[in-house]
């Protein structure tokens, strides 16, 4: 079979130097923690000045024991503004900095909840500050996670997982993050009732937690509520790199350049083609299947939500992959490319070979209407793990995606944590 290529596409192709599939390549040399490469936040358990671990750069200093906390006037997820002036009345304010696409992040969750839960009672306060823009985020550094760190997503993750905290924003101007050096997500800080910093750093020492020996942030509570010293006041913190604005940019303009200079294809696929990729016995990868037609304007709205995850996890290294394919009939062929152009789809590209739309339903044991949109998530295994006529939410799809991959050995808990979310999804529904 041939696959066609955009006039454009090959202009562009032959003006660059060659471009792989995958926009990995192009990044890297800039990959930060949160992407698929080793993990290089500090050893287990080690004690620093408040730096992050291997391979963070501590872009602002940290601030020192003892210090005030700074003022500040924070957007939360409640559409307020936030200021210290309320937390007045607490014994002890932990702030914590965390991020809605760090793995590391995303996997602490759960103790910072057990946090939250042992001490509210007793006048600690626990509030979360996203230092992030979204702005600074290339896409192949998502590739553990089912959404970034934009305000918007905030609250969604917030809402999808009951976070009782407050959770406030940072990334449009990050002064605060600047302010107190938050060199990772997450990175905690815990003042006493004078609002004098008494302890910076991890939450304890280890990201898996059975591994866990030091509970670093609870003993600063314990003390302090107490009316003890903190005897460790300053840790290493375990996470993701804080993604500023001042430094971070520049590397996702260039993923986006790498994407956009990739040529856009386009193959016919006939019965027997849309059986192997049914199966998907070969693959070893997590297929993301999205049929679609030019023709429909949810179609073509859901476009650019499903190139995005495909870049999300594929550019990270992930054992995922995508196809689209056009139930458009030949005749549209020149018009389904054109659009594949304008959204720069570097996925694999197919369009139902004439006669064959029919045998669809078949083919992949469900029936719908070829007019909608359909989606459908296949495992390694050849397990159907969704599917969805009409409209998606990309949020749950990509959980289920998460869900299947296995877990990461330098990121331990996030395959459980995606397992429950689907679960939650799941008994949401019932």
């Amino acid at each position: 079979m041939i696959a066609l290529v955009s006039a454009k596409s090959r202009t562009m192709a032959l003006s660059t130097v060659v471009v792989t599939l995958s926009v990995v390549t192009a990044t890297a040399a800039t990959q930060s923690p949160s992407t698929a490469s080793p993990p290089s936040g500090s050893p287990q358990g080690e004690r620093g000045q408040g730096r992050g671990g291997r391979g963070i750069v501590a872009q602002y200093p940290v601030l020192p024991i003892g210090s005030a906390l700074p003022d500040f006037s924070l957007l939360g997820i409640d559409g307020k503004r936030h200021s210290p002036k309320e937390y007045a009345s607490a014994k002890v304010l932990a702030v914590m900095f965390e991020s809605n696409h760090c793995p590391a992040s995303i996997a602490y969750e759960k103790r910072v909840h057990e946090l939250y839960d042992a001490y509210r009672a007793r006048g600690v306060q626990v509030i979360a500050i996203n230092p992030n823009n979204p702005k600074a985020v290339r896409l192949n550094e998502l590739g553990y996670t089912d959404m970034s760190d934009s305000y918007e997503e905030m609250k969604l993750r917030a809402e999808f997982m009951d976070l009782p905290w407050p959770y406030l924003y940072d990334g449009e101007t990050q002064a605060l993050s600047m302010k107190m050096g938050a060199v990772a997500t997450p990175h905690i800080f815990i003042f006493d009732q004078d609002r004098k910093l008494r302890y910076q750093g991890a939450i304890d020492d280890s990201r898996a937690v059975a591994q866990v020996k030091e509970r670093y942030a609870a003993d600063a509570i314990d003390a302090l509520l107490a009316g003890r010293p903190v005897s460790i006041a300053e840790t290493r913190a375990l996470g993701c790199s804080t993604k500023w604005v001042s430094t971070s940019v520049g590397g996702v303009e260039e993923e986006m350049k790498t994407i956009q200079s990739t040529p856009v294809t386009i193959s016919p696929i006939d019965q027997a083609g849309l059986r192997t990729l049914r199966e998907n016995a070969t693959s070893q990868k997590t297929v993301l299947v999205s049929f679609w037609q030019s023709d429909s304007r949810l179609s073509r709205d859901q476009f650019p939500d499903l190139q995005t995850t495909y870049r999300m996890y594929a550019g990270s290294r992930r054992p995922m992959d995508m196809v689209t394919i056009s139930t458009d009939p030949p005749a549209k062929t020149a018009a389904v490319l054109d659009f594949l152009e304008t959204q720069y789809a570097t996925t694999r590209n197919v369009q139902v070979s004439s006669g064959d739309v029919a045998a669809m339903p078949k083919v992949f044991g469900v029936k719908w209407n070829p007019a909608q949109p359909f989606t459908m998530v296949i495992g390694p295994d050849g397990k159907v793990l969704y599917q969805r006529e009409g409209r998606i939410d990309i949020y749950e799809v990509r959980r289920v995606i998460l869900a299947s991959f296995p877990d990461a050995p330098g990121w331990p808990g996030i395959h459980e944590y995606y397992q429950a979310a689907v679960a939650r999804t799941a008994a949401k529904r019932r």
